[in-house]
Formats: C-alpha cells, structure tokens, sequence
C-alpha cells in the first residue's frame, strides 16, 4: 500500500459524486486526449445519472479523497460498435452480453495510489455478481502514458488496432479483455 492510499474511498457513485466525475472525465478529454468532448463517442457523459446511476446493469465507480472526485471507472452493456471498430470485435463482444469498461481516469496528482485497479477490481465483480455477462471488454488509447503498461497488467490483448488508425490521428487504439472473475 502507498503513503496516501488509506485517504481514499473507491465506492460506486452517488448523485452527489456526478458533477465531480463529469468534470474530471471531461478535464481528461481535453487536457490529456487533447481531442475533448465527442459527441459520438461520450454521449454518456453529459448524463451520467442516466446511463450509470440509474440503469440496473451499468455502474459509476469513483475514487473520491476529502470530497472530491479524483478517480472514475464506468461499466456498460454496451459492446464495441462497427464501424469505427473492426467487425469481428463487435461480434466477439455482442451489446447485453458484454461488460465495457471506459472512463477510468484518475488526477495526475493522484496517480500511483493503485486507484485504477481498485475502481477496476469494484466494477468487475459488479460485472460478476450480475450474471448475464460473458466477458469484460475495453480498448484504450496507447498514447496517454501509462495506459498500455497498466492494461497489459490486469488485461489480455485481443487485436492491436494501431496499424488501422481506426479513431483517426492521434488515437493509437489496442483492445483488451479482463477475464470476467467468480462472482463473491
């Protein structure tokens, strides 16, 4: 354990949480993925009561440190859509039987308290204890520091879609799967 791990709480968000976990997805967007809000691709963000709170199979995880959001993981059923993904990703990984996971941010200045994995642990076993997912699905974007090493850690790769550019410029996409743990 860090220094500093004890000073935080990684729980499933409330309504209180949903302004501090939009604007820190939203400061990650701009500030570190340089491209900001897409509508296409981050139409959860605006309403992230609706899409995570309120609907019985996905969840809102944060790591919150003295009241503020410094961390978010998101879970959906949601599978990887065709285009801009290849096709065999989308039949690999159906919508309803698919758990995503996206959104899993965490402050700089808050990174290396194992924040990441612990929001990643919670909205895994939510994935489990639900019972009608198959697997657990994410790609992410190699450029950002840090991403791959800390994917590769807790994921299996499952296609490499750099060579395609299929997010466009400065979108370096690699897909993953985490297997799905035994449900508590």
């Amino acid at each position: 354990m860090t220094r500093h791990q004890s000073c935080y709480e990684v729980r499933f968000a409330n309504e209180r949480d949903v302004p501090g976990a939009r604007s820190l997805i939203l400061d990650t967007l701009y500030r570190e993925f340089g491209y900001g809000y897409v509508p296409h691709w981050h139409a959860d963000v605006i309403d992230l009561a609706r899409h995570y709170l309120d609907h019985p199979r996905h969840a809102l995880v944060v790591a919150v440190r003295d009241g503020e959001v410094v961390g978010t993981t998101a879970l959906n059923s949601t599978g990887p859509a065709h285009p801009p993904h290849p096709r065999h990703l989308a039949d690999r990984y159906p919508s309803g039987r698919t758990a995503q996971l996206l959104r899993v941010y965490v402050r700089a200045e808050h990174r290396r308290n194992r924040l990441a994995r612990r929001m990643v642990a919670l909205a895994c076993d939510f994935a489990a204890r639900d019972g009608g997912y198959d697997r657990v699905y994410l790609h992410t974007n190699t450029d950002v520091p840090g991403a791959e090493p800390f994917w590769r850690a807790l994921a299996d790769e499952v296609f490499d879609a750099r060579p395609t550019g299929e997010h466009g410029p400065g979108v370096s996409t690699v897909h993953f799967e985490i297997p799905l743990p035994t449900p508590a």
